[in-house]
């Protein structure tokens, strides 16, 4: 099996071959039961999507090959600290360890800040920069509604 330090290798070693790819400088390796599992790389650019971050390929990928939206019991490297998107995910996802190798201040070192998002997150909806408009809450209750009573839901 091997060490922290060498998955963290690996993910950072497919950010630096994503560069010459076209991708961001960002790699992701997921693990479990000492087996990688998935990896993935930062496409945002090439693949015209801002949601394609190294974490969100490597989950995405990584649930496909288990067949399940739960990786409970893996563990994610990611060449860089997450950003709150990758975050949510990784928790969303339910990744037992999270461990990285760049920080968010080394990121922002080179242009790839995301702390105006967590500041943003901190503030009230009122105070963002980005309106929050609640329209339709009522008629959008429905789906919650059928959702409740479904007898044959998958919780997740």
């Amino acid at each position: 099996m091997k060490t922290p330090q060498e998955y963290i290798r690996m993910a950072t070693q497919l950010a630096m071959e994503n560069i010459d790819h076209g991708g961001g400088p960002f790699g992701a390796v997921i693990v479990k039961d000492g087996k990688v599992i998935a990896t993935g790389v930062n496409r945002v650019t090439p693949d015209h999507d801002p949601t394609a971050h190294a974490e969100v390929q490597a989950i995405r990928a990584a649930c496909q090959a288990l067949g399940t939206f739960s990786l409970e019991g893996c563990a994610i490297y990611a060449s860089c600290e997450p950003c709150p998107m990758c975050l949510g995910a990784i928790y969303w996802a339910r990744i037992s360890h999270l461990y990285y190798g760049c920080t968010q201040q080394d990121a922002d070192k080179i242009d790839f800040s995301d702390a105006f998002i967590y500041k943003e997150i901190a503030l009230p909806q009122s105070e963002r920069a980005l309106p929050h408009i609640n329209v339709g809450r009522e008629e959008a209750l429905a789906a919650f509604e059928k959702w409740k009573n479904k007898e044959d839901k998958i919780a997740y």
